[in-house]
């Protein structure tokens, strides 16, 4: 069955008018990651993908990132547009978040700039903030997209979802 694109209001995007191949494009906007009472991540200098039917995934710089609490894991997938997804687990004290951030080292061109860069999933975390909202995670278990009231779906990831 063909999901129903929400209109968007003023000041919103429609995730269904998101390309796809998906393009990448820098933004300003203030992420933020907390988990087990740590702020992980605070930048303004990431970068989101979009991609029709997902919610935003962001990459931010690994300078922007405590580093210290994330763990490399063997796993690995594979995106069709940005190659080799290298995942990481996030450990501070007694709690951890496994394969709970990813990053690609070696994207193709058109992905370049988000070498080395690592996204979050924002279910495991404490918090995830783009400004000062807090975001929902995209449904699912596979796909890492934040959703905030600015932009509308339905979202792929849920069930019955994945031939999208």
């Amino acid at each position: 069955m063909k999901p129903q694109r929400i209109p968007p209001g003023p000041g919103q995007e429609s995730v269904w008018d998101y390309p796809r191949p998906p393009r990448l494009e820098p933004t300003s906007r203030r992420i933020r990651v907390i988990f087990a009472g740590v702020t992980l991540v605070d930048s303004v200098r990431a970068f989101r993908v979009l991609e029709t039917s997902h919610p935003p995934v962001y990459y931010v710089p690994p300078d922007d990132v405590r580093m210290e609490w994330l763990r490399p894991n063997l796993a690995r997938s594979f995106c069709e547009f940005k190659g080799v997804a290298s995942y990481y687990d996030i450990v501070v004290g007694n709690r951890s978040a496994l394969q709970a951030a990813w990053s690609y080292t070696d994207p193709p061109p058109a992905f370049a700039p988000i070498r080395n860069y690592l996204a979050f999933y924002a279910s495991p975390m404490d918090a995830c903030y783009v400004d000062d909202e807090l975001v929902t995670p995209q449904p699912g278990g596979f796909y890492g997209g934040w959703i905030t009231s600015d932009i509308v779906g339905p979202f792929k990831g849920g069930p019955g979802t994945w031939g999208w």
